[in-house]
């Protein structure tokens, strides 16, 4: 069969143009066919800044503005590249409105027949760049009509109509109905409210809009606008609870803005709206969440930095911000380059070896920017790989001199010390210069000496068996010998508990030295 080939196409979702609301999230996907490897690039037709977020996948891309403002009303262009030659572009047009909620009637004063009352009817927070019509009725009667075009910001619009009422206005039903045009092609929108004259009434459907929304970004400025119905107008008071429970009262207006939102102005807004002619309250709340990137990250370990070969170690990483950070783990290479080793906030490290050691690092990362942290396990290792050199043999002649010799590898670097059994006056001697020496050795020097190696991770014990015989009559060939003693535990050896040691850190060829006085006191 033969092989169809595609054609290089692409297309932007939605299609042309959309009509979008300030404040919620728009996703514009540019998406492409018959290419195997494109390459994407967004900009504005004026290029401006795109206030938003671009994610590049396989075959499409998106353009993400969360939430999306006024500085989105742009013409987007995408631009697809498939291999050198080939390139494709097309554009959408966004476009936006706010119409986030119903119209506001206040009639005042109470409703007296002969009298002017004067209505006014609020639109909280429009915006659109086509037009906003406002009709003022009462029952079918339309009493006064204006039209709005559009518009540099979001802004609160007030349409106000005065009457002398009569008689059979009483009791009679007042609507304010707005419809908001937002583009020609753009099917209306409208809002609805209506009230009687000369009735009190509410509050009732009391909420709270939030501008640009519920999520800003660190540092952007908040506009809450407690929205209500009730007549006459009624007192209006915002609060906010704090983390220990209690409640912190703010100001007493219908707006609250924060022009530089912070970290620590995320929380639960309280609007409570009081209508004094009806005695009646009524309390709305939002939860307003600051976005920002990852801040005080810090890093834990259990037991401790610095473990014993064998114990298990826990590393865990914390970090605030909003979105929760993405945590993982990077581990510090000998060329000095990182390498990423774990994706999760805790690290644990089972049954650990010296080749664990080193510098770890924690990353926690999120839309907005990446933070991270160090800390530096050691791992410590007891004696291993236990050397010991007697020269010129453990059998010798006296008037010979012996050299002990001991050689291993620990970390930290092990100490080093030497005694001989069975001695009534017991002599024990550190490493001095990494080698120990019996000097003119006699009969008496012959027995049983145990040299012990230690550091903080632990200790081994050797054992050599010297023998001194005849007096040296001439000199014999002295013939380096290794030999491997057999090791003793700590607790055979119950002197070895009065040693307290103090560590360093290397691969050590230990060295004792006993002078002569060391030969008369054993």
């Amino acid at each position: 069969l033969p092989i169809i080939v595609k054609a290089f196409e692409m297309e932007i979702i939605p299609a042309n143009k959309i009509v979008a609301q300030i404040g919620e999230t728009l996703i514009l996907t540019c998406n492409t066919t018959g290419c195997a490897s494109p390459s994407f690039s967004w900009r504005t037709q004026m290029d401006n800044p795109l206030g938003g977020t671009v994610n590049n996948h396989r075959t499409y891309s998106t353009l993400t503005m969360n939430p999306v403002s006024i500085v989105n009303s742009h013409d987007y262009l995408c631009t697809v590249f498939c291999g050198e030659k080939e390139k494709k572009e097309k554009s959408i047009k966004v476009e936006l409105f706010s119409f986030p909620s119903d119209p506001i009637i206040e009639i005042s004063p109470s409703l007296v027949a002969g009298e002017p009352v004067t209505v006014i009817c609020k639109i909280p927070d429009v915006y659109t760049s086509y037009y906003l019509e406002v009709l003022l009725k009462k029952e079918e009667h339309v009493l006064h009509e204006k039209i709005f075009y559009e518009h540099d910001s979001t802004e609160t619009k007030t349409v106000t109509y005065s009457f002398n009422p009569t008689a059979e206005d009483m009791g009679k039903e007042i609507t304010c109905l707005a419809k908001l045009i937002a583009s020609e092609d753009f099917e209306p929108k409208e809002r609805v409210t209506a009230q009687n004259l000369n009735a009190n009434f509410g509050p009732q459907n009391t909420i709270i809009t939030a501008s640009p929304g519920n999520s800003p970004m660190e540092g952007d400025s908040l506009k809450l606008t407690c929205v209500t119905e009730s007549n006459p107008p009624p007192q209006i008071v915002w609060r906010k609870h704090l983390a220990d429970e209690s409640i912190h009262h703010l100001i007493e207006n219908n707006v609250l803005s924060i022009p530089h939102a912070h970290f620590t102005d995320s929380g639960l807004y309280i609007c409570e709206v009081i209508n004094l002619a009806t005695n009646k309250t009524e309390k709305a709340t939002v939860d307003i969440v600051i976005q920002d990137g990852p801040k005080n990250t810090m890093i834990s370990v259990v037991p401790a930095t610095a473990v014993k070969e064998g114990e298990t170690v826990t590393m865990k990483c914390t970090s605030s911000g909003n979105p929760a950070p993405v945590i993982s783990w990077k581990k510090k290479r000998a060329t000095g380059e990182s390498e990423k080793i774990f994706k999760d906030a805790t690290l644990i490290i089972h049954n650990i070896k010296s080749q664990d050691l080193g510098l770890y690092e924690c990353e926690a990362y999120n839309q907005f920017g990446k933070e991270e942290k160090a800390v530096k396990l050691l791992v410590q290792v007891p004696p291993q790989n236990i050397t010991v050199l007697v020269h010129p043999s453990e059998n010798v002649k006296e008037g010979e001199n012996v050299t002990i010799t001991c050689s291993t590898y620990s970390n930290p670097p092990s100490q080093m010390v030497l005694k001989k059994v069975h001695q009534e006056k017991e002599i024990i001697l550190p490493s001095v210069n990494g080698t120990f020496i019996l000097y003119n050795v006699t009969k008496n020097d012959t027995g049983r000496y145990l040299l012990d190696v230690f550091n903080e991770a632990g200790n081994n014990i050797k054992v050599i068996d010297i023998a001194v015989v005849g007096r040296l009559e001439k000199t014999d060939q002295m013939i380096p010998l290794i030999i491997a003693f057999s090791s003793v535990t700590a607790i055979a050896v119950p002197v070895v508990a009065i040693l307290i040691y103090v560590s360093r850190k290397a691969k050590i060829n230990g060295s004792y030295s006993l002078v002569k006085a060391l030969r008369l006191k054993v």
